[in-house]
């Protein structure tokens, strides 16, 4: 074993199993991780195999979540609240019930005039700090991105993870329990659910576009929920870096019985659909242009699919969803959901304080039926 990996293998006892293999952090190095895919890529080299192969990963990360079958979806009882009507596009604070007494809080971006929209789920990464302002959905380049996506004609939802921004304000912590990872993913596939719930929403333009650990839960969403249409997962696709949160790999989503599958298999499984892979060389992605995305296109060429997954790799790029990333995301957003990427106009936006973002306050508090913070969520 090889003496720079970390975390190599870790054995948990948990909903999704007993004795489940994890994979974590920077379990491979990068030829251990090509040498280990190409074996397992010669047993999908049928569009057969590899329909086979891609159910088994997708059924897997449902599995490893405990996920499998899907809970209830209660009614998501969403509050909306403080529009504020902005250059183009409007911002509204959010929250709905993802799981009976659990509150997403995010918030909701608009285009002018109505019409019908295409939708963009935005998950962020693992931004934090004592400032609000640093966190998550708050940070200015979330904000530009988000709002420049609704100047382009998107409805734009981006959302607290647990223990972030404003969920870290009402009491959560992110490593509160070890099946974090299963609540995220959940409240991914209930943010589709709110945003497809409004009014003029295009269920058949839906993407999903986010950074680092938003990155995995891109993947991992759109892997399993067939609703997705588009993603552009950013600086997190990797054949040898599994994650190093037990949000991304704290259940055992990517070792199931008879099936491994690392991030860019995940990834894969999105094939045919259309997929901006955006690496850099400050990470684990710099590997991308010579490992990955080699990987990817030809699981898209064995579906006839040959150009709808595309790379922007930024050689000196850092770990973030930077000005030259964002700027790589609008035209491919634009292209497949038929709208203008020149109206995606940074100066336009608006960066509001994190004060401004929050939807719960002293004027309207948490309700009562919310659960306590750090308790786990019961799923029916």
């Amino acid at each position: 074993m090889n003496a720079g990996k970390w975390l190599l293998v870790v054995w948990v006892g948990s909903l999704a199993g007993v004795g489940a293999e994890l994979r974590q952090g920077a379990f491979h190095t990068p030829e251990e991780a090509r040498l280990e895919m190409a074996e397992r890529e010669k047993g999908y080299g049928t569009v057969e195999e590899w329909k086979r192969a891609a159910g088994e990963i997708r059924a897997g990360i449902l599995e490893g979540a405990a996920l499998s079958p899907l809970p209830e979806r209660i009614p998501l009882d969403a509050v909306r609240r403080k529009v504020r009507k902005m250059d183009g596009y409007s911002v509204e604070n959010v929250a709905f019930e993802s799981v009976a007494g659990f509150f997403v809080t995010g918030n909701l971006y608009l285009p002018e005039g109505g019409g019908d929209f295409p939708v963009v789920l935005c998950p962020h990464g693992h931004w934090g700090g004592e400032d609000l302002n640093e966190h998550g959905r708050m940070r200015e380049d979330m904000q530009r991105r988000c709002a420049a996506l609704a100047l382009m004609g998107c409805g734009v939802f981006a959302w607290d993870a647990v223990g972030f921004g404003e969920s870290m304000k009402l009491g959560w912590r992110h490593d509160y329990d070890v099946e974090v990872l299963k609540l995220q993913l959940w409240n991914g596939i209930r943010a589709l659910d709110f945003v497809l719930s409004l009014p003029g929403a295009d269920g058949g333009r839906v993407g999903v576009t986010g950074a680092s650990g938003g990155g995995t839960l891109t993947m991992q969403l759109a892997a399993v929920d067939e609703r997705v249409d588009l993603t552009a997962p950013c600086v997190m696709v990797s054949s040898w870096f599994y994650g190093g949160c037990a949000c991304e790999s704290g259940m055992p989503v990517h070792v199931r019985p008879g099936r491994v599958a690392n991030a860019a298999e995940m990834a894969a499984v999105f094939a045919p659909k259309p997929q901006l892979v955006i690496s850099c060389g400050a990470d684990w992605t710099k590997t991308v242009p010579e490992i990955e995305f080699p990987f990817l296109q030809r699981r898209y060429d064995l579906l006839g699919a040959k150009g709808m997954v595309e790379n922007a790799h930024f050689p000196e790029g850092k770990h973030d969803y930077g000005e030259e990333k964002r700027a790589a995301l609008y035209p491919f957003v634009a292209r497949h959901f038929k709208l203008d990427a020149g109206e995606a106009d940074e100066e336009r936006v608006t960066v509001l304080k994190a004060e401004e973002l929050l939807v719960f306050d002293e004027g309207y508090p948490l309700p009562e039926r919310a659960m306590k913070a750090n308790a786990v969520p019961v799923f029916r």
